[in-house]
């Protein structure tokens, strides 16, 4: 009988099986990174330990978020900055965590393949420890209502000359034309030719 020596390759893949199946798996208390796609009801998880192996991969629902992130421990969360993205960053601060929120114009070179939940957080992930990313500052409560209280006059600025636009285009319907802005509105009201032009006084009081 003869007797023949494994030939070292085979051993070699032996060797590298049985080390990879005594390995241990990642465990999620070992996260030191998240990715976290926000949503209105579910949202995506990717969490990566400090050697940047995958230990979590999951959807939350909205009611589970907080709950989940209270009983991780403190560790580094970057969300893209977009609606109610600052709403989140403070709730997780709160939780002990460090957040990061980034722009998406930032974020959409990391991702791959085609785009869904799971990549974007896998590539919000990768992209909050670029040493060179771009940071928004998460707003405070008072921030953001300042920032709302713009925005609304804003709005009602742009109705305004809306509508202002559009009865001057009414008016324009018979014979009267008026100069631009409200300022022109206000002085026709009380002018004669209004009058005579037959027009209802009804819809000139709406104008008010």
């Amino acid at each position: 009988m003869w007797w023949t020596a494994s030939a070292p390759g085979i051993a070699m893949c032996q060797s590298v099986a049985v080390e990879g199946h005594m390995r241990e798996k990642p465990s999620i208390e070992k996260v030191s990174t998240i990715g976290l796609d926000v949503a209105k009801h579910v949202f995506q998880v990717h969490g990566v330990d400090a050697e940047g192996a995958v230990v979590m991969r999951r959807k939350l629902p909205r009611d589970d978020v907080v709950a989940f992130f209270a009983s991780l421990p403190a560790c580094l969360i970057g969300i893209e900055a977009c609606a109610t993205s600052h709403h989140w960053g403070r709730v997780l601060m709160g939780l002990g965590h460090k957040v990061r929120l980034m722009p998406a114009s930032c974020v959409k070179p990391y991702v791959k393949l085609q785009k869904n939940d799971a990549t974007d957080a896998e590539a919000i992930c990768e992209a909050v420890t670029r040493p060179s990313m771009r940071f928004v500052p998460v707003k405070s409560e008072e921030q953001q209502s300042v920032l709302m209280l713009h925005r609304v006059r804003e709005l009602l600025v742009r109705q305004r000359t809306m509508l202002v636009n559009a009865l001057r285009g009414h008016l324009a319907e018979f014979g009267i034309v008026t100069r631009q802005g409200i300022a022109g509105l206000s002085g026709i009201r009380s002018a004669d030719f209004i009058r005579a032009s037959g027009m209802n006084r009804r819809f000139l009081s709406g104008t008010h």
